[in-house]
C-alpha cells in the first residue's frame, strides 16, 4: 500500500497530533503576514498503560484524552496529521531513473519492495519520496522508501475516529522532527554544516537525533526518562504517581526536594546525555557537534541546559519550536513557553499544513 505515510496533497489545514507514552498533546498553526501563528494548543494526560512500548494498549482511554486535549485547545481543526514511532519504521533510500514519473516510480517500486521490505505487502502502509538528485550519478535521483506495519497506523487513525477526528496524514516522528528544526534553525543560529543533536529526554526513554542540513544522520533510543524522578519523588514522600507528577510540574514539594531529589537526578542526566553523545561519535566519523537542543517534558528541568554546556563543553539550548513565532489571543504564553520542549514533534506535524 502506497501514499499512505507522506501523503502527498495540495495544502490544507492540520491540526498536529502527537501521542506519546504519558500525554497528548495537539497543536494548530496558522500563517499571515507575520510568518507562522501558534493559533491553538493543549496538552491532556494519558491514564496509566494506555501507551505501552509506544504502541496504543487502549484506544478509548488514548481517545479520550486527546478529546480533552481538544476541548483544552479550543482548535476547530477536524483534520489531523499524526506520527508513528521512528522504530516501527523501515526506511530504504534508493536509486531511481530521473526520467521516471510519479506513477511509473510507484509501480517500480511496488513490484522491487519484497527487497526492501520484510514483512508481507499487505500487512504494511508504505511510501516513496523523492530526496533529489544522485551525487554520484546525475540521471538518477535518491528515493527514500518508508514502511510501517499497518497495525501501527490503525491504532492512531482509529484513536483519531474515535475522537471525531479526521486522519489525513500519517508521518514519522523523526521527519516531523526534522521538519520542527527547518523553522527553528534561524533563532539558533543553525549553519547548513552545523551538526545538531536533539535529545529528546521523555518520560520513559531518551531519544538522540542527530541532524546536518534538516537531515537526520544519527538516532538511537536509549530506556532513560523523566519517570525515574516520579518515582523518586513517590517513594521519597509517599504521594502517588499522579501526586508527584502534578508536584514535579507545579511545585509545592519540601524544602529538601532540590537538594536530595533534583540536583541528583539532573546529575543524572546529564551523565545520559554524555553517554548518548559518545555513542554517537563512536559510531560516527565525528568528534563533536554544534549544537544540543534538549527537548521533551525533562528539558524544562531549571539549569539543565547551562549544566549540559558547562560540564560538556558544547553549546545547549533548551528546544522551542516556535521561536520567532507569533502567538494567537487565545495562547498563553508562558504555558507555551514551559510546553515548548515537548511540542516538538506535534509542531512539525502542525507545520505539514504548508506543505
Amino acid at each position: 500500500m502506497l501514499k499512505d505515510l507522506f501523503n502527498r496533497r495540495r495544502a490544507v489545514p492540520l491540526l498536529g497530533v502527537d501521542i506519546s507514552s504519558h500525554y497528548v498533546k495537539v497543536l494548530e498553526l496558522e500563517r499571515d503576514a507575520r510568518g507562522y501563528v501558534v493559533a491553538a494548543y493543549a496538552v491532556a494526560p494519558l491514564p496509566p498503560n494506555a501507551v505501552v512500548d509506544k504502541n496504543i494498549a487502549d484506544v478509548e482511554r488514548v481517545a479520550d484524552a486527546l478529546n480533552l486535549a481538544v476541548a483544552r485547545s479550543r482548535s476547530p481543526l477536524k483534520e489531523c496529521a499524526v506520527a508513528v514511532p521512528g522504530s516501527s519504521v523501515i526506511t530504504k533510500v534508493i536509486e531511481m531513473p530521473a526520467d521516471l514519473n510519479e506513477e511509473e516510480m510507484e509501480s517500480q517500486i511496488t513490484l522491487e519492495a519484497d527487497q526492501y521490505i520484510p514483512f508481507p505487502l499487505d500487512e504494511v502502509a508504505m511510501d516513496f519520496y523523492v530526496q533529489g538528485l544522485s551525487e554520484s550519478n546525475p540521471e538518477q535521483v535518491e528515493v527514500l522508501v518508508a514502511a510501517c506495519r499497518l497495525e501501527n497506523v490503525d491504532q492512531r487513525s482509529e484513536v483519531l475516529e474515535f475522537a471525531d477526528l479526521k486522519p489525513k496524514v500519517v508521518d514519522v516522528e523523526a521527519y516531523a522532527l526534522e521538519r520542527a528544526l527547518q523553522t527553528m534553525s534561524p533563532a539558533y543560529n543553525v549553519q547548513p554544516e552545523d551538526l545538531v543533536a536533539v535529545i529528546d529526554i521523555g518520560a520513559l526513554s531518551t531519544t538522540i537525533s542527530v541532524l546536518q542540513n534538516d537531515q537526520t544522520v544519527y538516532t538511537r533510543e536509549q530506556p532513560f526518562g523523566g519517570q525515574l524522578l516520579t518515582e523518586e519523588i513517590q517513594r521519597r514522600y509517599g504521594l502517588s504517581a499522579e501526586e508527584a507528577e502534578r508536584a514535579k510540574k507545579e511545585g509545592g514539594l519540601p524544602e529538601d526536594y532540590e537538594a536530595e531529589v533534583l540536583i541528583p537526578f539532573r546529575e543524572s542526566v546529564v551523565q545520559q546525555i554524555s553517554r548518548t553523545l559518545q555513542f554517537f561519535y563512536a559510531a560516527s566519523h565525528y568528534n563533536e557537534v554544534s549544537l544540543v537542543l534538549l527537548s521533551g517534558g525533562v528539558a524544562a528541568m531549571p539549569d539543565l541546559a547551562e549544566q549540559v554546556s558547562s560540564e560538556l563543553s558544547v553549546r545547549a539550548a533548551i528546544a522551542n519550536p516556535f521561536a520567532g513565532m507569533a502567538l494567537g489571543k487565545s495562547v498563553d504564553k508562558e504555558s507555551l513557553r514551559r510546553d515548548a520542549p515537548g511540542l516538538m514533534i506535534a509542531c512539525g506535524l502542525a507545520l505539514r499544513s504548508f506543505d
